[in-house]
C-alpha cells in the first residue's frame, strides 16, 4: 500500500492534494505534475510513502531540477514508484548504464554454450554484484528541507511509518496533509 500527495507552498500557506501516480512514468513526468500544482512556481513537494518500508520526497522549485530524498533505496527499488525516484545520478551510476550487456562487446569465442575458459573469481563476482546493487539506507539530498527547519540528521532518522506526518508537522502543514490521507 502506498500514499502519494502533493504539498504546494502558496501565499496563504500550504495546500495539499492527493495524487495518483499510475500515469507517471519518469521523474520528469513527476516534476511536471508537481509544477502543475503551483502555477506561481512556488515550492512543491511530492510525498510518497510505501507502508512500513520507505518514504520519498521530491522537491520542485519552479523550473529548477527536482531534488530527491529516499529513506531506503533498496526498499524503494522493489517498488514501481520508488524506481521513479532512483535515478542513475541519485545512485551514483553512469547515466544510461544498465545491467544488460552490450552485445557488440561480447567475446563470442565458441565458449558461449555454457563452457568457460576460466571460472570467475570471487572478486570478479563481487564487483559485478556491486555494480548493479542499490544501497540500503537513505540516498539523495539530505538537505532538501534545511531551509524549512528540518535538518539532514533529523530527516535521515525518521521512521518511514511516521515520516510524512512529522515532516508536515514541522512545515506547519499537518492539517492540510491529513485532509487528503
Amino acid at each position: 500500500m502506498y500514499f502519494a500527495a502533493l504539498l504546494a507552498r502558496t501565499e496563504d500557506g500550504w495546500e495539499a492534494s492527493d495524487t495518483e501516480l499510475d500515469d507517471v512514468e519518469t521523474l520528469s513526468d513527476l516534476a511536471d505534475l508537481a509544477r502543475e500544482a503551483s502555477p506561481d512556481e512556488d515550492t512543491v513537494f511530492v510525498l510518497i510513502e510505501q507502508e512500513d518500508s520507505w518514504f520519498g520526497l521530491v522537491r520542485v522549485d519552479g523550473e529548477e531540477d527536482p531534488r530527491i530524498f529516499v529513506s531506503d533505496a533498496a526498499a524503494a527499488a522493489r517498488s514501481a514508484y520508488g524506481e521513479l525516484l532512483l535515478t542513475d545520478e541519485l545512485l551514483g551510476r553512469e547515466p544510461g548504464a544498465d545491467d544488460v550487456p552490450d552485445l557488440d562487446a561480447l567475446d563470442l569465442d565458441g565458449t558461449e554454450d555454457g563452457e568457460s575458459e576460466e571460472e570467475p573469481g570471487d572478486d570478479e563476482e563481487e564487483e559485478t554484484a556491486a555494480a548493479g546493487a542499490v544501497p540500503h539506507g537513505p540516498v539523495g539530498d539530505g538537505g532538501i528541507l534545511d531551509d524549512l527547519g528540518v535538518g539532514e540528521k533529523e530527516l535521515r532518522g525518521l521512521d518511514p511509518n511516521e515520516a510524512l506526518a512529522e515532516i508536515a508537522e514541522a512545515l506547519g502543514a499537518s492539517e492540510v496533509l491529513e485532509t487528503v490521507r
